[in-house]
């Protein structure tokens, strides 16, 4: 009687036993050794404010993003000072806006009903206000909250300008978890400066999978009225 071959063994095979040893390795690991990993980075930046709202311009401006500093009073002047600056003609703006943001002098595409894609694509840029701040990261978050609207509002348009409160602001990447994790289940935005990719011979390209340009205008009331930080 003949002998029953084996079947044999495939290059699958052999990664995923390693799977199977590398995951019973990991859930084999004491509870300890998870608790010191887990508490072993900070969850709070205690920097001073001053010092996390600077830090935050700095790290912006260095995604080679346009950063001025204005208070709540001179904040409608900024924005239509900004608009002017590239001469705009077709601004979106989310539904929930606030009132006093909005420019004068050019035509506001309201998102209600909801805009097509070519007429986002079409226009000039957006203006939207934010969910939070990253100081280390120089992040924006966008979460579809108040005067955000919806994720294509900042994903077509060439030319994003969001607005950005101080106290929105947090200092590092587990703080912004944190207080995202409290709000409603919203699909989340991460902005890191203008859109940009690189191709596989490192040639960079931007305003592939968002807007061109991004400018931020920093709003805090001990604020010098539209400082520039960095153009």
């Amino acid at each position: 009687m003949s002998k029953q071959r084996e079947p044999a063994t495939t290059a699958r095979d052999v990664v995923l036993a390693r799977i199977r040893a590398a995951l019973a390795d990991a859930t084999a690991a004491p509870p300890a050794v998870a608790a010191h990993a887990m508490s072993g980075y900070r969850h709070v930046d205690e920097a001073p404010r001053d010092e996390i709202i600077a830090r935050f311009i700095e790290r912006v401006g260095e995604y080679k993003a346009a950063v001025r500093e204005t208070t709540a009073a001179e904040l409608p002047r900024a924005i239509a000072e900004a608009v002017e600056r590239r001469k705009m003609r077709r601004l979106v703006v989310p539904a929930d806006l606030p009132a006093q943001w909005l420019p004068v002098g050019v035509t506001l595409l309201g998102d209600e009903p909801p805009l097509a894609n070519d007429a986002l694509d079409a226009s000039d840029g957006v203006l939207t206000a934010c969910a939070l701040g990253i100081a280390q990261t120089g992040t924006i978050v966008l979460d579809g909250g108040p005067g955000q609207g919806r994720r294509a509002l900042s994903l077509l348009p060439d030319y994003h300008l969001c607005v950005v409160r101080a106290e929105q602001i947090v200092g590092n990447v587990p703080e912004a978890i944190a207080a995202l994790a409290r709000g409603a289940a919203r699909p989340l935005t991460f902005i890191s400066g203008p859109s940009a990719t690189s191709d596989i011979e490192l040639n960079r390209v931007e305003g592939v999978h968002g807007p061109r340009t991004l400018e931020v205008l920093v709003v805090g009331p001990t604020m010098a009225p539209a400082a520039e930080a960095n153009t």
